[in-house]
């Protein structure tokens, strides 16, 4: 049956679906560049996972983290409304592993999270696929 939609804001595409039988996991995205967003969406769904979001804002995301229940997230550093702090600390809370995007590697990630996963932008396919490994790892660990 196929049933799970990433959603998806207006004047991206739409109806993307993924078998939820194959669905290895939920992973939020949050980075406020629609091209990056979409791109690591679609390498998403080549890994069989189901983007939720993408967000651009922290709004959005404590809002797609409160009603979709992703279990990883990805979010960029920098967003144009200030950073994404907010939402790795609901993550954190929740224990739901994620990783911060960033060109600035270590330096960029924020006071406190200093040895949280990071994905080096720009992204590389390759390495996307690493962290999401590690993602299902945390996840199995978990449980």
């Amino acid at each position: 049956m196929l049933s799970r939609h990433y959603r998806s804001r207006p004047g991206w595409s739409q109806g993307r679906v993924v078998s939820s039988q194959e669905c290895m996991a939920r992973i939020l995205i949050l980075d406020d560049e629609p091209l990056i967003s979409e791109m690591l969406a679609d390498w998403l769904v080549e890994m069989q996972c189901e983007p939720v979001g993408p967000a651009a804002t922290v709004e959005e995301a404590m809002r797609l983290l409160a009603e979709a229940a992703p279990d990883a997230a990805i979010l960029d550093v920098s967003l144009r409304d200030g950073d994404s702090t907010r939402c790795a600390e609901a993550l954190r809370d929740r224990g739901i592993p994620f990783a911060f995007a960033t060109g600035y590697g270590r330096r960029g990630l924020p006071k406190g999270f200093e040895d949280t996963l990071l994905l080096a932008k720009p992204f590389d396919f390759a390495h996307v696929r690493q962290v999401i490994a590690r993602f299902d790892t945390a996840r199995s660990a978990a449980k």
